[in-house]
């Protein structure tokens, strides 16, 4: 099934994709304009999220997280990895992960902040890899992409 951004902007299961995959990361560095994000999740075919330490402190990466399981619901292929943090954190939002939600929740409408936990907890529940050491995921990513490559096929 494809995806493509309609005229409102959002994901739709009718047309093609421009990109392959979408990798959503914490990276200041890296970041674009927001707009132009959404538009890469919704062109891409595959998004790995790599959830980190200090992944719920950054509200880009919680936004992206909620455009590419919105993006899922049309077909497009979600891939979470836990860069050296337990899945079970992210989905009870313990640790650095509720402390940043806390603090999102003074901030934030109380909205958008339960949807962030929500993506954050349905996140959980996919298929992904957790990050030991840098073969095992290397070895593990190699596999789920060639997985990924022979269902297109």
């Amino acid at each position: 099934m494809a995806l493509q951004i309609n005229e409102r902007g959002s994901c739709s299961s009718t047309a093609r994709f421009i990109y392959d995959v979408f990798l959503s990361y914490r990276g200041e560095d890296t970041r674009y304009n927001f707009t132009e994000l959404l538009k890469a999740i919704e062109l891409s075919m595959i998004s790995i999220v790599i959830f980190s330490e200090n992944f719920a402190s950054s509200t880009w990466c919680l936004n992206e997280l909620v455009k590419i399981l919105e993006c899922k619901n049309y077909g497009q292929l979600v891939l979470p990895i836990f860069y050296k943090v337990n899945p079970s954190e992210v989905r009870k939002q313990e640790g650095k992960f509720g402390i940043a939600l806390t603090e999102h929740e003074e901030k934030h409408n109380k909205d958008k902040v339960q949807s962030w936990k929500a993506a954050l907890t349905k996140a959980t529940y996919l298929a992904g890899f957790s990050y030991k050491e840098g073969a095992e995921l290397d070895e593990s990513a190699e596999k789920q992409s060639a997985r990924a490559s022979i269902g297109r096929a």
